[in-house]
């Protein structure tokens, strides 16, 4: 019996898949974040020796935060209270909280510019998250909070603010923690902007000092109300001015005053499009910030 001639069969060459990349995804940016949250014992750390070394070999040492700022506010209370003919049991207290507040929403803005390249050194040699210097970032200034907090309740024991307080005051918790969300993503924007583009830093730094003259942390919106005319209308411009809502929904509350529904409702939309921004950024150029430092 004749054998049928066996046939050699060449394999097709095998074309390997190409590598497709996940560094520019919505999945590698939540990563990102979660895992920077999942590293909080080296950022914690981080953020506190910040301020240890900032007053080393002080005798009082981060107390020097409650001091400056006790200072500041009793010199602008004493000033305008006096110019705007306002008592200084209200306006001390007023004015106080208004430089707290204020302290959170600049640091976030000038510091948070700089707060990847201020981190080069750990960012190219330090395997972690990017997301972990905005952290550090944000603790720091909670820190600072906590310790600026308490000339606020040296205030309203002296002052007898506490007499003007309600349960609104427990408002000001949901307000602090908007205050500090609203750092979280103004960090991640603008530290990743100024960092590629190192013009937007000092853009940034005449935008605030603009921001302060505009916001109400020195000056009262009441006072104008209270002066009638023309006065009176133009104090309700401030609220064009996004700062404003933010002092508002934080002050208030600590006064014993009642919020607007504008400014919770202001800084919620604000709050919304400013972390979708964030997240967008970090999807795009997360991969590219320690090419840029």
């Amino acid at each position: 019996m004749e054998e049928s001639p066996v046939h050699s069969v060449t394999p097709e060459p095998h074309t390997p898949d190409p590598i497709v990349s996940d560094s520019q995804t919505f999945k590698r940016a939540f990563a990102d974040m979660r895992a920077g949250f999942g590293q909080r014992e080296l950022w914690l750390s981080l953020g506190w020796q910040d301020i240890k070394q900032r007053y080393r070999r002080s005798v009082l040492g981060p107390f020097w935060i409650t001091i400056a700022t006790a200072l500041q506010a009793l010199a602008m209370g004493l000033l305008y209270s006096t110019l705007l003919n306002q008592p200084l049991r209200e306006y001390l207290p007023y004015v106080t909280i208004g430089l707290i507040v204020w302290g959170v929403i600049s640091a976030s803005i000038l510091e948070g510019a700089d707060v990847f390249i201020a981190n080069e050194g750990l960012i190219k040699q330090l395997p972690s998250a990017l997301s972990v210097h905005v952290y550090r970032l944000v603790w720091r200034q909670f820190l600072f909070f906590i310790h600026n907090a308490a000339i606020y309740v040296l205030l309203i024991v002296v002052f007898a603010v506490w007499r003007d307080l309600g349960w609104s005051l427990l408002l000001a918790i949901p307000a602090i923690l908007l205050l500090f969300a609203n750092a979280m993503w103004v960090s991640i924007v603008f530290g990743i902007f100024a960092t590629r583009y190192r013009d937007i830093a000092p853009i940034l730094g005449s935008m605030t000092l603009m921001l302060f003259v505009l916001t109400p942390v020195m000056w009262s919106t009441k006072a104008l109300q209270d002066a009638g005319g023309q006065l009176s209308d133009r104090a309700k411009l401030v609220e064009i001015v996004p700062t404003y809502h933010y002092l508002e929904i934080v002050r208030a509350p600590l006064l014993g005053d009642p919020v607007h529904w504008r400014s919770w409702a202001v800084v919620g939309v604000i709050t919304v499009v400013g972390w979708v921004v964030a997240v967008f950024a970090l999807k795009q150029y997360r991969a590219r910030v320690p090419y840029w430092v």
